[in-house]
């Protein structure tokens, strides 16, 4: 048992098109265990409007898998859900899923993608953040 999170590390990076007024990022954070292919975290989406999309916090899990070729050297799936509001002048909230996929180097820099509650997200590059606690301040 002692060795079952024997080589776990803490994964931080985006997905999305940093520097493109009004994208939506996914700044996340992840601890990958190896061992048991597996990675859980909080991943956060902003974007850089008002409203219920401005800032959305998720609990994912998911998977994380080798490839044995080329370029991207790991492939990563996230799913978590958030409780989503609706937009004014509406009231309420409910349960909305997050999806994430993508494709890194293991330096975890590559493409991927990610969807929420009416947006879906496609190849876009996914960066390392060395520094996460800089980013999200």
């Amino acid at each position: 048992m002692s060795k079952l999170l024997a080589d776990a590390y803490l994964a931080s990076g985006k997905i999305g098109n940093v520097g493109t007024p009004g994208a939506p990022i996914a700044t996340f954070s992840l601890v990958v265990v190896p061992s048991q292919n597996s990675v859980s975290g909080t991943v956060v989406i902003t974007q850089a409007i008002d409203g219920p999309d401005s800032h959305i916090v998720v609990d994912v899990k998911g998977k994380i898998y080798a490839t044995g070729f080329g370029p991207f050297t790991k492939v990563v799936s996230l799913h978590g859900e958030y409780i989503q509001s609706f937009p004014p002048p509406a009231i309420g909230a409910f349960p909305a899923e997050f999806d994430a996929h993508f494709a890194i180097d293991n330096e975890w820099n590559g493409i991927g993608g990610f969807s929420y509650w009416r947006h879906h997200i496609e190849n876009v590059p996914v960066q390392a953040i060395r520094n996460l606690k800089e980013e999200l301040a």
